[in-house]
């Protein structure tokens, strides 16, 4: 099957790292998922927020915020502010990008810091939660890379890389890292966040108006791993020539 963009089925999109988009950040990428693009910058506080004084909790933390900016979508998105109200959707996907972080930082070593991450679409058409959360994992490995170049830290307080795609099901045929013409069609939505380990870290998954088999998931779950290890290559180019 060639799909409406000329790929193959396992193949992603163009995949683009563009390191130090934001000055300020103590780390940042643009990162690009062919016409889905995102900034993801990481930023370092000195340190913690009070419930973990207040429950004993050692360590640092790390916590992140995602937005679609008003003129990522082809009809302008409200901002939160002006709606009164958070999104539910960005909400969920800020807690994905967090939780997708915690998995392989070490808060211990971090020490009583706060990792900020940060992640703005700029450009929507599909897969923004994948590629912000392997935006981010560069981000924030710039960010502490710069805490060990400071004296601050002896060695990074990061335990492995970490990559996200989508994948799923269009026309009976397992495709990866879907653009929206794919995704609002797919009869199976899954989204899949692993470790450069080939730990899982999340597998977010659902049969829209559909169901599927253990057969179609295995297929899904092997489609996902060689996708987020090609982006994990395409992510360790990136990071070598800091």
């Amino acid at each position: 099957m060639t799909r409406h963009d000329g790929r193959a089925p396992g193949e992603l999109r163009k995949i683009e790292i563009q390191p130090g988009v934001a000055p300020h950040a103590h780390g940042s990428v643009l990162i690009a998922f062919g016409n889905t693009r995102v900034i993801c910058a990481a930023m370092i506080e000195e340190g913690v927020p009070r419930w973990m004084k207040d429950q004993g909790v050692t360590g640092g933390w790390l916590t992140a915020e995602y937005s679609m900016l008003p003129y990522s979508t082809t009809s302008r998105k409200p901002r939160d502010s002006s709606r009164g109200r958070p999104d539910g959707r960005g909400t969920e996907i800020q807690r994905l990008i967090g939780r997708s972080l915690r998995a392989v930082v070490d808060l211990e070593k971090l020490g009583p810091r706060t990792l900020w991450v940060d992640c703005d679409v700029l450009q929507a058409d599909g897969g923004t939660r994948t590629a912000a959360i392997t935006g981010a994992a560069a981000a924030i490995e710039i960010a502490c890379l710069s805490l060990v170049k400071s004296g601050k830290l002896k060695a990074l307080p990061i335990k492995n890389r970490v990559a996200a795609v989508s994948v799923g099901i269009v026309g009976g045929e397992v495709l990866v890292d879907l653009d929206y013409v794919e995704d609002k069609d797919a009869e199976v939505d899954m989204n899949v966040v692993m470790t450069a380990a080939g730990d899982f870290v999340e597998v977010q998954g659902s049969g829209e108006e559909s169901v599927f088999s253990q057969a179609q998931l295995d297929s899904m779950l092997a489609a996902a791993k060689t996708g987020i290890a090609n982006l994990l290559d395409i992510q360790n180019s990136a990071l070598t020539t800091l």
